[in-house]
C-alpha cells in the first residue's frame, strides 16, 4: 500500500476548531468591553488591526478592524447590528449574572434583555457589544 494515502503523523485527520474572530468598527471600543468580561488583551492592541486572546482550553477569540475585513474581501460590508453571531459567558452564579449586567449597562453598553430565570434552568441575560453583537451572560439556577 502506498504511504500517499495516508496522512503524515503531524496532520490532523480532521480540522479542529481553534478560533472564533469578529470584525469591529471600533478595535479599542470591543476590546474594552471584553477585558471587562474577563478576556486578557494586551493595551497595545487597541491601535492594532488584529488582536487574539486565548481562552480556557485553547480556543482564540480573535477579533480584526474593518479595513483588514476589506483587505480580504474588498466587497465586505459589516453585518446589520445585532447580528446572529454571540458570545456566552457563564458566571459564578445568578448573582454574578445580574451584577455583570448592571455594571455593563451602568456603563453604557446597551442591555439586550435584563436578567431572568429561564426555564431551562439558568440565570439568563443578554447585552450588547459595542458592534451590536449579543453577549449572553448566565448561570445555573440552585
Amino acid at each position: 500500500m502506498s504511504n500517499a494515502s495516508h496522512h503524515p503523523a503531524s496532520t490532523p485527520a480532521t480540522p479542529r476548531l481553534a478560533a472564533i474572530g469578529m470584525v469591529v468598527a471600533d478595535m479599542a471600543a470591543s476590546l474594552a468591553f471584553y477585558r471587562r468580561l474577563g478576556l486578557t488583551v494586551p493595551a497595545e492592541a487597541d491601535s492594532a488591526p488584529h488582536a487574539e486572546a486565548t481562552l480556557p482550553g485553547g480556543l482564540r477569540l480573535m477579533w480584526d478592524t474593518y479595513a483588514v475585513a476589506r483587505s480580504i474581501d474588498p466587497e465586505w460590508t459589516p453585518p446589520a447590528d445585532g447580528a446572529p453571531t454571540g458570545l456566552a459567558f457563564e458566571c459564578a452564579d445568578p448573582a454574578e449574572v445580574d451584577k455583570v449586567y448592571a455594571a455593563l449597562t451602568g456603563s453604557g453598553y446597551p442591555g439586550g434583555k435584563e436578567p431572568w430565570d429561564a426555564p431551562w434552568g439558568q440565570r439568563y441575560a443578554v447585552v450588547q457589544d459595542p458592534d451590536g453583537h449579543g453577549v449572553d451572560l448566565f448561570a445555573a439556577l440552585p
